[in-house]
């Protein structure tokens, strides 16, 4: 007799992912789905079986609170309220009267067709498609909890609650003991605590609409109830034009086009460049904050103090200053208008004014070699490699020669998640794996752990996994890989991605040199395997300022070669 296979929750974990995107993209070929169908139940199951930490209690009879908050960020406000989801690509809705909604923590274009429809554009690519899809199946689950708590067995009827809740929601507005009593009720409806219940309720209330947490919960029910009773079904479909174009750096190859036009614009194209991926404000800052603020903070010794300043939400002013002098000083901005969703800041070393810059470079150094960065926001997952492959290619001229950039250094700044250690915590790998497949890219970065030591947070070194989407790891497959001889030390979306587009150019096309620098680090936006450290737990807040600034800094003093 053979010995039984046992698998393990890593081993299950691993396959319920890989279920979960074979699944999509076979939904993706055929066009459409519905979440009570046969495919949408797979992704159910799916979702269910692996649990991930960031939905918190998917899986038990409860509602799932801080996953709700966590997804309803993440996608366009009213899309509980709709039985149509179209995921499109850039069909020229934005030249319609439709207004576009923009959900808070994702750069994406939405639309509200009707009372029944929302429609979603992609422009980021498949990672984009992962994310949606995986947040709606969480919808769809927390809809169906609701439904089978209030809908009474064998029948057509609901509970009390249900009807409490209904009432509460048709009135424009709730005196203080109503809006509670739709709370107590809408409490047993989620198998929740008041307690629990009136601390989501101010998370989800907003100026204009305060009860905004009770119309998403009876949006939520409705559906599912009506789907139940009726037969109205929801149904997410992907349009024609998506489906042929997806996968053709349509999108990237404009966003690279309008910068290689703007460097020709400019006289840049042959200088050193410098590319950092990073947010759209610690580069600027670090090269004129302390000049352009030096009024401002005279007796201010730490640049800690004034960058916690700048990143505070009241301080537009100061924000605007610093942003003044740089446009002074070489600062060319560019606004994305290519769907990629990532905006561009092109910084001219050879215009720095006098005394502007926080940095110097040698006086050695003749105009040529002064060198251009170019900051790049951040890329969503496989859309690093559409955007920085197609930015390597040289650029054409119809009837020129391909000009070939002359690309010195290339950073990835990112947060990420963290294996070991907490919010704020340094990681500066060493290579970077691809969850869920054999593919790893080593490579020598020009950032060590060493450059971080005396700053009063931990660093680690190592390798990274760029996983196929965050909202999908769970602690088996984190402590999987916590415990394996890989070596782990984070999780992130964009690494594999960009390190594929540098090493394809480098190495294979030959467009940039091969031994062009390569810096990557990250902070840790969470940790999730400790309970309650997940990305749904909250934002970094101002823990995030320190190793931002600490980061731009080592790249900056390499990039000017200064110590």
């Amino acid at each position: 007799m053979g010995k039984a296979i046992i698998t393990t929750r890593a081993q299950e974990s691993t396959n319920a992912i890989e279920r979960l995107y074979i699944t999509m993209r076979h939904l993706f070929n055929r066009g459409f789905y519905k979440p009570t169908g046969i495919s949408g139940q797979t992704l159910k199951d799916a979702l269910l079986l692996l649990r991930p930490e960031i939905y918190g209690s998917i899986a038990e009879e409860k509602s799932e609170l801080n996953g709700l908050i966590y997804v309803l960020e993440r996608l366009p406000e009213g899309i509980e309220q709709c039985r149509f989801i179209n995921l499109t690509a850039d069909e020229g809705y934005s030249k319609s009267h439709f207004k576009a909604i923009v959900p808070p923590k994702r750069r994406r274009n939405c639309y509200r067709i009707d009372d029944e429809q929302m429609n979603i554009e992609i422009t980021r690519g498949r990672s984009d498609i992962y994310d949606i899809l995986t947040h709606i199946t969480f919808l769809i689950i927390e809809s169906e909890k609701i439904c089978k708590r209030v809908l009474i067995e064998d029948t057509n009827k609901t509970i009390r609650d249900w009807g409490k809740l209904e009432a509460s929601v048709s009135k424009k507005k709730l005196s203080q003991s109503e809006r509670e009593v739709a709370l107590i009720h809408t409490a047993n409806i989620l198998g929740r605590s008041f307690e629990e219940i009136i601390s989501v309720y101010e998370k989800f209330a907003t100026k204009t609409d305060p009860e905004r947490f009770l119309r998403i919960i009876y949006w939520l029910g409705k559906l599912a109830i009506e789907e139940e009773v009726s037969g109205n079904k929801r149904a997410i479909t992907f349009s024609s034009i998506l489906r042929e174009t997806l996968g053709h750096h349509i999108h990237g190859e404009l966003w690279a086009n309008t910068i290689k036009e703007t460097l020709v614009a400019n006289n840049l194209l042959n200088r050193p460049i410098h590319i950092i991926s990073a947010n759209m404000h610690s580069v600027m800052n670090s090269l004129f904050a302390r000049k352009a603020l030096k009024n401002e903070f005279k007796d201010t010794k730490n640049d800690l103090e004034i960058y916690e300043a700048l990143s505070a939400s009241e301080n537009g002013k100061l924000r605007d200053k610093v942003k003044s002098v740089a446009l002074k000083n070489g600062m060319i901005s560019i606004d994305d208008k290519s769907g990629t969703n990532i905006d561009i800041q092109i910084f001219d070393m050879a215009k720095l004014g006098k005394d502007s810059c926080c940095y110097s470079f040698s006086d050695t150094l003749k105009e040529e070699e002064l060198p251009v960065i170019f900051v790049m926001d951040y890329a969503f997952g496989e859309q690093a490699y559409e955007t920085i492959d197609e930015f390597l290619k040289p650029y054409k001229k119809e009837g020129e020669k391909p000009q070939f950039l002359n690309i010195d250094s290339i950073s990835v700044m990112g947060k990420a998640g963290i294996l070991d250690g907490g919010k704020g915590d340094l990681m500066i790998p060493s290579s970077h794996i691809f969850e869920g497949t054999a593919d790893n890219y080593p490579f020598k970065n020009e950032l060590c752990a060493e450059d971080f030591k005396g700053h009063g947070l931990q660093v680690f070194e190592g390798t990274m996994v760029s996983v196929l989407g965050t909202s999908l790891q769970n602690k088996d497959i984190l402590k999987f890989f916590y415990e394996s001889t890989w070596n782990v030390i984070g999780l992130e979306m964009e690494g594999v991605h960009y390190q594929k587009a540098i090493q394809s150019a480098s190495k294979i096309r030959k467009s940039i040199k091969e031994d062009v620098k390569v810096r990557y680090a990250y902070y840790a936006s969470d940790n999730p395997l400790e309970t309650g450290s997940t990305l749904a737990s909250g934002g970094l807040g101002t823990t995030g300022v320190k190793p931002t600034y600490l980061i731009t800094d080592k790249i900056l003093k390499q990039i000017f070669n200064t110590k």
